[in-house]
């Protein structure tokens, strides 16, 4: 199955899912989509596919491929700010998949802690930022002139905009920003970025 189609079946699921859960968006009340309360548990798994952003001359590679993330995260701020910017922060942890099919056929995974700002103020759309990084391990090492090893680290960043199909569940669009290296443990350490537009499907624990 090459990575178009695993994007393909991952939305499919996702989209299943969200019709399965029975309770429109239009059913749920304003008051249901207020601030979630300090420990509420969000568990949420994301898909999409990956593509190169080359930021400098020695980046040739052109990575190609798909991944899935599957994270949970903490509320643990009360409601900070006013106005458009309120909102809370969130930590957490995930674990991502990747797999390439150009210029070579590869996978990863990686496991990361994460910190996401959630926007609460806005009803039932929910805007967020979030970021993490930790270890990664890739058979990429060796094959690609960025990456010497297997073994490297994972930093991303991304931004994203849920909808809140009932007070527990969510549906995301976003887009995160990836960078694979080794922190120099190893030469060379030019370093590989990858683009990866998603689509999610959250659930919320209170």
């Amino acid at each position: 199955m090459n990575d178009r189609r695993i994007c393909l079946v991952g939305l499919a699921i996702l989209l299943g899912i969200t019709a399965g859960i029975g309770a429109p968006a239009s059913a749920l009340a304003d008051g249901e989509a207020s601030s979630p309360p300090i420990g509420t548990q969000t568990i949420s798994l994301s898909a999409g596919p990956i593509f190169p952003i080359r930021l400098t001359p020695h980046q040739s590679s052109k990575l190609f491929g798909a991944a899935t993330a599957l994270s949970t995260a903490w509320v643990v701020t009360n409601p900070l700010g006013s106005a458009w910017y309120q909102g809370r922060f969130s930590l957490g942890v995930g674990i991502i998949g990747l797999s390439t099919s150009e210029p070579v056929t590869a996978y990863g995974i990686s496991l990361t802690p994460k910190l996401e700002y959630r926007f609460t103020g806005w009803g039932r759309l929910r805007p967020h930022v979030e970021g993490g990084g930790g270890p990664i391990w890739t058979d990429l090492g060796g094959r690609v002139p960025e990456q010497p090893g297997q073994f490297n680290f994972l930093v991303w960043t991304g931004a994203g905009l849920s909808w809140m199909l009932t007070p527990r569940w969510a549906l995301t669009a976003g887009f995160r920003f990836m960078h694979i290296s080794n922190a120099h443990l190893r030469d060379p350490n030019s370093g590989l970025n990858v683009g990866m537009p998603y689509a999610a499907l959250s659930y919320s624990l209170f």
